[in-house]
């Protein structure tokens, strides 16, 4: 099964929606992870201000917080390998990141 892990910059919340205005981006990069998932793909989302493990955890995404500091967040890795960095990709970017084509189901 295919996995992505996104880890996110500081904030309150990764659904956009918390604040005096949402931010329509992060609105719908959630819900084109939520239509991965309904197509197999395992997702897991981490915020530096809750979930602060998951960071120092992945060496990976240590050292390039390391390296080249907070701006490099989000990091959106697909299989542990990180595929993008610094933005949020829209639905079709984050679709060919995942290697998923548009229609196609993903099988364990």
């Amino acid at each position: 099964m295919k996995s992505i892990e996104i880890y996110d910059p500081p904030m309150c919340c990764s659904s956009g929606v918390c604040g005096p205005t949402a931010d329509t981006k992060l609105i719908r990069f959630r819900a084109a992870l939520k239509e991965l998932e309904s197509r197999g793909v395992s997702v897991a989302r981490y915020n530096p201000t809750q979930q602060q493990a998951a960071f120092a955890a992945n060496a990976a995404v240590s050292k390039t917080i390391e390296k080249e500091g907070m701006g490099c967040l989000p990091l959106i890795l697909v299989d542990g390998a990180i595929v993008s960095r610094g933005a949020y990709p829209d639905a079709a970017a984050l679709f060919a990141l995942a290697g998923i084509a548009t229609g196609e189901k993903v099988t364990s």
